[in-house]
């Protein structure tokens, strides 16, 4: 059975992604760029979990926001591979804390390296990223970021801390999910409009659009973990399940 992250790109593409084939073209040679470093073990880790595969939705909701509101500038692509690369730091950490030995159809980073390098290289990432930023000289998009990477965290913790925590309501599961995931879509979101200077109501529609995507596309997410099969979805199932030994609420 297909790898369902990869079928995707089997399938004639949607309209959205020819008009940015070029665009992710550029995408993802700044990724290796920004990738290199002096220190085999973090060029190792961090080409693997790159290379792997995923569909890129946080950097193209970057670069569609953006070029919508018609910016196509210097800094476009390089903050849709900061945004990517906030993304695969917390893949790396997630892997860690949830345990798992799959994703996108290979074995988790922390499978092959180990736990250590894999948080570590994932420090990596979160820093190189922060560095693009700062690279923008946009004060705004570096406050964005940095409330979203912060805001991030708490939303592993409160999941972590909601382990085996079947009782957990409604409104509490969407605080997990709204901040763990689909705060870096509204970010993604967030960005593109900044760097292209639209206006305060139009960022914050564009913000509001990102954050009720990544709270869909995290909620099917969570649907799979339950119901859908390693191989078919490329990854570990029942790595968000209930564990033994639950952490204290």
């Amino acid at each position: 059975m297909p790898n369902t992250n990869n079928l995707v790109e089997t399938v004639t593409p949607p309209l959205f992604r020819t008009l940015i084939t070029d665009d992710m073209q550029t995408v993802d040679r700044v990724i290796r760029t920004r990738l290199h470093s002096d220190v085999v073990l973090i060029r190792q880790i961090a080409e693997y979990i790159i290379t792997s595969g995923g569909k890129r939705l946080r950097p193209v909701l970057t670069l569609l926001v953006s070029k919508a509101c018609g910016y196509n500038g210097p800094h476009l692509h390089e903050l849709a591979a900061m945004i990517e690369f906030i993304h695969t730091s917390t893949l790396l950490h997630d892997d860690v804390v949830d345990e798992s030995g799959m994703r996108r159809g290979r074995e988790t980073a922390n499978a092959l390296f180990g736990n250590a390098a894999s948080v570590l290289v994932g420090d990596f990432l979160y820093t190189r990223a922060f560095q693009m930023m700062v690279d923008t000289d946009n004060m705004e998009i570096m406050r964005v970021m940095a409330e979203a990477t912060n805001i991030i965290a708490e939303g592993e913790v409160l999941q972590l801390m909601n382990i085996g925590n079947t009782d957990i309501s409604e409104q509490q599961y969407l605080q997990v999910i709204q901040s763990k995931t689909a705060k870096l879509f509204e970010a993604a979101a967030r960005v593109g409009a900044l760097i292209a200077g639209a206006n305060t109501a139009h960022t914050r529609a564009l913000a509001d659009y990102g954050m009720y995507l990544g709270t869909a596309f995290q909620i099917i997410d969570d649907v799979l973990d339950y119901s859908g099969d390693a191989e078919t979805i490329g990854k570990s199932t029942g790595d968000d399940r209930p564990k033994a030994n639950p952490p204290c609420h």
